[in-house]
């Protein structure tokens, strides 16, 4: 009868496995660090739209509320007094912020 023991591995096989795991997790960092700037370095660079750009929108069907816009602006500008009648979603007129969409009848002119 013979019995067969996997042998065991020595204390130099031991720290050879450390040291390859403490590699591994060390490259693992770093791929994601590199990943995580290249990333951020890729974001475009233009500054957000400010200013009178929202004023010259042309009122579609679908509209995208802007920053500092407000209904009674967009109702002004688009002509349509009835947009907290048509969109449902909107339970406080106060409560009105950039990207919101909202649905507006632009008026024919």
């Amino acid at each position: 009868m013979s019995i067969h023991c996997k042998p065991r591995p020595s204390r130099s096989s031991a720290a050879m496995v450390d040291s390859a795991s403490c590699s591994c997790a060390v490259l693992l960092v770093v791929l994601i660090l590199l990943g995580s700037v290249r990333e951020y370095s890729s974001l475009p660079t233009e500054a957000p739209v400010k200013g009178d750009h929202f004023l010259t929108r042309p009122c579609d069907e679908i509209y995208v509320v802007g920053e500092g816009e407000t209904l009674h602006t967009i109702s002004d500008k688009c002509g349509d007094p009835y947009i907290v009648e048509q969109n449902p979603h909107i339970h406080d007129p106060d409560d009105v912020f950039p990207g919101l969409v909202i649905k507006i009848t632009p008026s024919r002119s």
